[in-house]
């Protein structure tokens, strides 16, 4: 029998992780360069030391494209404190540099490093991985990164002023990631009005997104704000015409239930649901599971259409090794990347034969690579929320893999 679903992280509660944390617990970006509008900088142009161009947000015509069109590249990050993993960190710095030469396989992965460690994570993911030199905190580039839209003008990238998932964490570095990596590209950055992370929002890239309101109308992000007001927000800034709102679970883990570990879109009008075992005693995750499936019966996306709904079944606890109460076991955060889907491993063959099978039917044409990250799961995180791509412009060839050296595993395989 499977036990039910964890929190997504226990933190050290050491002197040095409370100090940092009571340094940063209010870090955000600053308003200032946030207001006007200015056309796209020179997309994927390092910056020689300025900073990105501001907008404002809910610029004509932007809007989130979904994960499956075509990226220019995926952001990674390399975990940096063991304030945070303990003696976890370098299980979990190698299931990092393995998650980031899988998608290599695929498309380009810059993985963002401390400068002093840099060097160890170069050494670590290979040649295949570009490590840009960028001051970080933690591995959770789908949150601490920007959340990428498109539009007439071209790239830009969203600022939800990552806060530390409402101070739980420290993110004195990683409260900037995002200001930091689009100045370093020269890429439109638009402060949002609002706060939240990218494994906090589901888009199908036809005016549709899927969040939790558990991670958004909630005061360690948005204080005073309605459920409607945020709703608007996000609209303006992602481009969406719909919001799909499930009730998730607040206080329970550090993401208050991201909806990326929860239900995904695998096309317009299919969505993938995180499903517990059929033996797991009914808890708060069941019931989010549960809730989210009586609104998505009920729902239609923007285009009006009912959707349909592919369960996916977690794994069993107990055959995989070292799955403590906090390990995060689902398959639905997987990763979707040019011609590939990146899903994890995690040691239940049965479960995990039959996640990948139903992924691969999900995504025709793509090829699945099983990735095992039990040490990131064990920290409750997942392939999705390490990872964040940037979208290809409308009409332009996404880049190609780099070459792999001589002797690595093809695409295809499991690693």
């Amino acid at each position: 029998m499977a036990p039910s679903r964890p929190s997504r992280r226990v933190l050290l509660q050491s002197g040095a992780a409370l100090a940092a944390l009571a340094l940063a617990g209010g870090c955000s970006s600053d308003s200032s360069g946030s207001a006007g509008s200015s056309a796209g900088g020179t997309e994927g142009q390092p910056s020689p030391g300025g900073t990105a161009p501001a907008a404002s947000p809910g610029a004509e015509g932007r809007a989130m494209p979904a994960e499956w069109s075509p990226h220019t590249r995926t952001f990674m990050a390399w975990p940096a404190l063991e304030e945070v993993w303990g003696d976890q960190l370098p299980g979990v710095r190698q299931d990092i540099a393995a998650l980031a030469q899988a998608v290599a396989g695929y498309e380009q992965v810059v993985l963002l490093a401390r400068p002093d460690q840099a060097d160890q994570a170069r050494q670590a993911c290979g040649s295949s991985v570009e490590v840009l030199e960028l001051a970080v905190d933690d591995l959770w580039a789908r949150d601490t990164g920007p959340t990428f839209v498109t539009g007439p003008q071209g790239l830009a990238g969203v600022d939800l002023n990552f806060n530390g998932w409402g101070g739980k964490q420290t993110h004195a570095n990683d409260g900037q990631v995002a200001r930091n990596l689009l100045d370093h590209y020269r890429i439109t950055r638009i402060q949002a009005p609002i706060t939240g992370e990218g494994g906090a929002i589901e888009v199908d890239g036809e005016g549709t997104l899927m969040a939790t309101e558990s991670s958004w109308v909630n005061d360690n992000r948005n204080p005073g704000r309605t459920r409607d007001q945020i709703e608007a927000s996000l609209k303006e800034l992602l481009g969406v015409e719909k919001v799909l709102w499930f009730k998730g679970v607040a206080g329970q883990d550090i993401t208050d239930c991201h909806v990326d570990a929860l239900a995904r879109f695998a096309e317009p009008g299919t969505v993938v649901l995180h499903r517990p075992a059929a033996d797991t005693p009914p808890d708060v995750w069941t019931t989010a599971s549960a809730q989210a499936l009586q609104v998505l019966q009920s729902a239609t996306d923007a285009n009006g259409r009912k959707l349909k709904i592919v369960d996916l079944p977690e794994p069993d606890l107990d055959q995989i090794q070292g799955a403590g109460k906090n390990f995060l076991a689902t398959y639905i955060n997987y990763y979707v990347c040019n011609g590939g889907v990146i899903v994890p491993r995690f040691g239940d063959k049965t479960a995990d034969d039959r996640a990948a099978g139903i992924l691969a039917d999900l995504h025709p044409g793509r090829k699945v690579t099983q990735v095992g990250i039990n040490h990131i799961a064990a920290g409750g995180g997942g392939i999705h929320c390490a990872t964040q791509q940037q979208p290809a412009l409308p009409g332009a060839s996404p880049a190609p893999a780099p070459a792999r050296p001589s002797g690595s595993a093809s695409p295809s395989a499991s690693v």
